[in-house]
């Protein structure tokens, strides 16, 4: 029978016995003894194991005084039994373990004895010793059954008092430990010792709280004080010895309180987590709306936080530990990836997420100041130009632009002269009629340097009200433009041009296809489209004549029609740039470009003219390949990046022009709203608003932002062409042109009915251009993987 006074309450208890209470119920007989002192506690609390059974005796009311008698003679009885069994089961030491004095270990390791060793970081183990393993390991036999050899750095704790120890007990030790273990027993110790300024050994902590230091008494303790986070601390490890002190009581009431919010936050976690398991378990179409997740401020923050994760942007180390614990209580390995998988699966991100746009922090909508001011440019009549506007409404007029055009940028008139030679207009929509330099709206476009096209929407430069109501052109409708015309020499050189600020009214708004179709089809009342066309083969041949390469192969347009859906609708489309509407429209914007270049220069506008060396091309070296998406192939592996002055104007070699500037897509692209403001303000007869200088700080901004939007519009265009073709019947074969070998027999292909370039190994006797099929082995579009196998 132990029994051990501390701190006001009697707890009659002894770790070697079998708790035939729970310990929820063993609380309900704690009591405190009224006014009963002794002179090391202002209250006392005794433990006692009586007839091999726990209880805790614990009356919450004040006794009478029949009831304090009783206690009074039952606490004199045990009294007198705590002294005779403590001089008959006193455990000192045993002739393994020898404890001399604090600090100091004369342990020695012997066949039979049990120990706890770390097996890794997070886990240890107990075992009983078998034999040594070299000059300082041993063989232990553990508690899962298995043998190993150990490092006596690795030993924790050597239970005391134990010889030849059956390895096959070591379960039942164990749980008879684990049965007992009772945290708020440190808090006893903790407050005698810290009066008493002590400090204690596993051993001796079990002689107070359990009333004997027998082994599974001490090993007990030895697990409280291990795993204690709160009342004590290592004051000296030796070895597997170690002496444990009282921490500060202002230190132990901090750490109650950072446990107190652990748990609180803990408590959190799992609620959370429960969220995420109920929202994953539910069917696709019932999956809780995205605006769900923001309701809850802590909610929300956790969202954000595997968000973050997800797209590799976490801000903090917290972000990115709340994210991994998270991942981590759902059973997910903590990646990117698995981030991504969890929100798809819980309906926070569609199954087809675009990640890049989120990566790349792309501004998918405008704020409220910018719409608000957009409103107010519209509900404004007031143009600066209106008495210089040159009255084009009477010419025939073209816009031709894909289908799913939100806004028209530009539009094309053709005539014949009387002295046979063809006259151009080609008409831009006039942004800066609406957009000043330096206005909230104008920063906000240079931020954004272009509009996004991706196959699941756009992303304006301008609102969207302001794009299409205001700046674009419409058909049947009088539009403000800056009207480009151009009178071509016979050769297709340039005779004569001017700029004007203009207005016009769009006769016809055509598809690519639909402009194809007429040009064919040669009708009489359509003369102005077909001399269009004709302007269009002498503009070209020109150009091949001073040098230009032809670069045209095949596009390939996706809409996706309701991206949000896990399976939604893909449309493909494949335009072949040599397409004669194609070739008429391309022609027209170079030709506006090359004239606007040279009103530039003749007028000393700064402007960002546009260059690209030829590197002294020899295309004949190509000749041999077929014409087409094969040889432009070639050309295009070995042009020169682009070049950009801001004063002069630089020859632009592949396009076979002495200078050109972009100028057709005010509404789409920043540095052609840029062109348009000094052009303007000389048609006016203003200066420029932007000097060279300034104009090249502005071009570095806008041409970083295009390049991120370029690679997006990449990678999307590819996911969603991948997509495609998984879900085309298995077997299905594409054809492909071989555009080079890269090694061996591994080719770069061209499919040609999507427009696509992937790689496939081909059959010996194959060349650069040959035509082969090929079959979709797999398709992954989230992993950018797409493998082909040749159909033999």
């Amino acid at each position: 029978m132990a029994v051990r006074a501390v701190n006001g309450c009697l707890i009659l208890r002894s770790a070697s016995s079998t708790p035939l209470i729970s310990p929820p119920l063993l609380s309900l007989y704690r009591c405190h003894l009224y006014h009963f002192k002794s002179r090391q506690f202002p209250y006392l609390e005794f433990r006692s194991h009586l007839s091999s059974s726990n209880y805790r005796f614990t009356p919450h009311t004040s006794f009478g005084r029949s009831c304090a008698a009783s206690i009074h003679s039952l606490f004199d009885s045990v009294m007198e039994g705590i002294s005779n069994h403590h001089k008959r089961k006193r455990v000192c030491a045993t002739a393994k373990v020898q404890l001399t004095s604090i600090g100091e270990d004369k342990r020695v390791l012997e066949k039979g004895l049990l120990i706890e060793f770390k097996k890794d970081s997070d886990r240890a183990l107990l075992a009983v010793a078998q034999r040594p393993d070299g000059k300082k390991n041993w063989m232990v036999y553990d508690q899962n059954g298995v043998s190993s050899s150990i490092k006596p750095q690795q030993i924790t704790y050597v239970i005391p008092g134990i010889e030849n120890f059956n390895h096959e007990d070591i379960a039942n030790f164990l749980q008879r430990a684990n049965d007992n273990l009772d945290p708020t027993l440190l808090e006893f110790a903790w407050l005698e010792l810290l009066e008493n300024n002590k400090s204690a050994t596993p051993e001796e902590l079990a002689e107070m709280v359990f009333g004997s230091a027998e082994p599974l008494e001490s090993y007990c303790s030895h697990l409280l004080l291990s795993k204690d986070e709160v009342y004590f601390s290592v004051e000296i490890r030796k070895g597997s010895r170690t002496v444990y002190a009282p921490r500060p009581r202002v230190q132990v009431e901090e750490l109650l309180h950072r446990k107190l919010v652990k748990e609180a936050e803990e408590k959190e976690l799992q609620e959370f987590v429960q969220l995420l398991r109920s929202a994953k378990a539910l069917p696709r179409q019932s999956k809780p709306p995205k605006s769900s997740w923001t309701v809850d401020q802590k909610i929300q923050h956790r969202i954000e936080c595997l968000e973050a994760y997800a797209i590799d942007a976490c801000k903090t180390d917290e972000q990115s530990k709340t994210a991994g614990v998270i991942l981590k209580a759902m059973g997910f390995t903590k990646t990117s990836s698995s981030a991504v998988h969890l929100l798809i699966d819980i309906g926070y991100f569609p199954v087809h997420v675009n990640l890049d746009v989120l990566k790349l922090n792309i501004r998918t909508d405008h704020s409220a100041d910018i719409l608000s001011a957009a409103a107010s440019l519209l509900s404004d009549s007031f143009d600066r130009d209106e008495d210089n506007r040159t009255d084009f409404t009477h010419l025939k007029v073209y816009a031709i632009d894909v289908d799913e055009a939100d806004e028209l940028d530009d539009a094309l008139s053709a005539t014949r002269l009387q002295d046979g030679r063809i006259k151009v207009w080609i008409h831009v929509a006039d942004a800066a009629r609406y957009v000043q330099p330096g206005t909230e709206i104008d920063k906000d476009a240079l931020r954004r340097g272009t509009s996004v096209f991706l196959p699941t929407g756009t992303y304006p430069m301008f609102p969207d009200k302001l794009a299409m109501e205001g700046m674009s052109l419409k058909q049947g409708e009088h539009s403000n433009a800056v009207s480009v015309s151009v009178v071509l020499h016979s050769d297709g050189s340039i005779a004569e041009y001017s700029v004007h600020n203009s207005v016009i009214k769009p006769t016809y708004m055509l598809t690519y296809e639909s402009a194809t179709e007429l040009l064919h089809m040669n009708l009489e009342e359509e003369a102005e489209l077909k001399i269009l066309s004709e302007a269009a083969t002498l503009r070209f041949q020109w150009r091949c004549q001073q040098g230009a390469v032809d670069t045209a192969t095949l596009e390939t347009r996706i809409k996706v029609v309701n991206p949000e859906d896990p399976e939604p609708s893909i449309n493909l489309y494949v335009e072949n740039q040599a397409d004669p509407a194609m070739r008429l429209v391309s022609e027209m914007m170079i030709l506006c470009g090359e004239v606007i270049a040279t009103y530039g220069s003749s007028n000393n506008i700064p402007l960002p003219y546009r260059g690209q060396p030829q590197s002294n091309i020899d295309t004949s070296v190509f000749a041999h390949l077929p014409e087409g998406p094969v040889r432009s192939s070639a050309l295009i592996k070995i042009m020169r990046a682009a070049e950009m002055d801001f004063r002069n104007p630089v020859r632009h070699g592949v396009l076979g022009v002495p200078g050109y500037v972009q100028f057709t897509s005010p509404i789409r692209r920043y540095m052609d709203l840029l062109a348009h403001y000094q052009v303007k303000a000389v048609i006016r007869g203003e200066s420029p608003p932007f000097s060279a200088g300034q104009l090249e700080g502005m071009a570095s901004i806008v041409n970083m932002q295009v390049r991120v939007v370029r690679k997006l519009s990449n990678t999307s265009l590819r996911y969603w062409i991948i997509e495609y073709m998984k879900r085309q019947p298995k077997g299905r074969k594409f054809h492909a042109l071989i555009l080079k070998f890269i090694k061996d027999r591994i080719a770069a292909l061209l499919l040609t009915e999507v427009g696509f370039q992937a790689t496939a190994w081909v059959a010996n006797g194959t060349q650069i251009g040959d035509e082969v099929e090929v079959r979709v082995e797999e398709a992954h579009p989230r992993n950018d993987d797409l493998s082909l196998k040749q159909a033999v």
